[in-house]
């Protein structure tokens, strides 16, 4: 327990830490992959080249500075923490060398006003941080573990069929190595895959949303192949270098972002890629016979990158399903074809006043999409978000 004084150190240390910046990540991040090298198999690499990570971390410590005195503010960022972790088999070790390595951080990059006071606060400050993700993080594998079909750690997988979904996405089915059951998981959630390419030096993980219903033997995955910038290592490598009946390595369910029948109407708002969890949310909604109206938007360039279009039909017939599409790149005449940016005014029958609203995609288009439902007055508890990568804000 942080002493009043302990507290009242660490958010005096705001403006030092907002001076800093996002070099004090920087810098912790290069510190700790020279002296703990074999941590580059577990986090994403890309996102360190990119700067995500890092700012990532420096905006979770800054909140947790601003919040110490009141954490239950924190709990939701906690809870998307925490799944992730899991994820990637994040340990209660690697806390302590994470620890080490932030303290160290500081002493180097604030020397003369990193005093022995603030050492002993942000000492503590980070051990509580740390028990609170050891706990939580604990309970998740030990819940995993323990339920049917469950494991903790790393099960090996076979790839068992490879689909095309569009110009982009491939949908990939895996089955245990093991021909055991396998856990079941919440329509929205993702599963995190541990493969090494052979052009990489270091074994890569990455979490990609399960698309289809849990059904206790496979899993399915749908992975858009990145192309713009630096072409991302992993989803070309599970495109094109993964073959059928090579063995990956997968990490049980998680995430905080998930179907909760609220027994309300439902509409989910997609773009691109992020339509795969959504994917996985209608088929649930089929399979359990959902009686409310469901409504299905999507956005992406053009018809080529569609995915799962012949899908969303076929579930008109088990849903009473609206469905609409917005092409930013197209000149289709289809009725239900829209052009440009997602507008929700031209959509009718909304259900801005008792509909439950689950959005996808990229951080542009979801507050694009959640602004205009706020100004249509749609409430906050009823708007619910999936962030990929590393945490941001919306």
């Amino acid at each position: 327990m942080l002493t009043e004084s302990q507290i009242a150190t660490v958010k005096s240390t705001i403006p030092l830490l907002e001076d800093v910046g996002n070099s004090l990540t920087q810098h912790f991040y290069q510190r700790m992959f020279k002296h703990n090298p074999e941590l580059k198999h577990i986090f994403n690499m890309s996102n360190q080249h990119s700067g995500a990570q890092s700012l990532a971390l420096f905006n979770a410590i800054a909140a947790y500075a601003k919040h110490i005195d009141n954490l239950p503010v924190l709990t939701q960022a906690v809870e998307k923490i925490a799944q992730k972790h899991t994820s990637l088999s994040i340990q209660a070790d690697h806390y302590a060398i994470v620890g080490h390595h932030l303290i160290e951080t500081l002493r180097e990059l604030a020397q003369d006003a990193f005093t022995s006071e603030i050492e002993d606060a942000w000492t503590a400050a980070y051990g509580q941080l740390a028990d609170v993700f050891i706990q939580r993080e604990g309970a998740l594998y030990q819940a995993r573990a323990e339920a049917e079909g469950g494991w903790k750690g790393a099960r090996k997988f076979r790839l068992i069929e490879k689909r095309i979904e569009s110009e982009l996405v491939k949908s990939l089915i895996f089955e245990p190595l093991d021909q055991q059951a396998v856990i079941g998981f919440l329509p929205g959630q993702y599963l995190g895959i541990k493969v090494q390419p052979k052009n990489s030096e270091y074994e890569q993980i990455r979490q990609y949303s399960l698309s289809d219903t849990a059904n206790g033997e496979t899993y399915r995955i749908s992975v858009k192949r990145e192309v713009m910038g630096v072409p991302g290592l992993v989803s070309n490598y599970l495109h094109d270098g993964l073959r059928l009946n090579e063995e990956v390595e997968l990490f049980a369910p998680a995430g905080d972002f998930f179907f909760v029948d609220r027994n309300r109407p439902v509409v989910t708002l997609s773009a691109g890629v992020g339509l795969t969890p959504m994917i996985s949310i209608l088929e649930s909604l089929a399979q359990t016979g959902y009686q409310r109206p469901v409504m299905h938007l999507h956005a992406c360039e053009n018809r080529q990158q569609h995915s799962f279009k012949k899908r969303v039909l076929q579930l008109t017939q088990a849903l009473n399903l609206t469905h609409h599409t917005w092409y930013n790149n197209d000149h289709s005449e289809d009725p239900l074809i829209h052009h440009g940016l997602m507008d929700l005014s031209t959509i009718e029958n909304l259900p801005l006043e008792n509909g439950d609203f689950y959005l996808c995609g990229p951080i542009g288009f979801m507050k694009f999409a959640k602004q205009q439902l706020e100004t249509f007055g749609v409430s906050d508890d009823r708007i619910h978000y999936e962030v990929f990568g590393p945490h941001q804000d919306m």
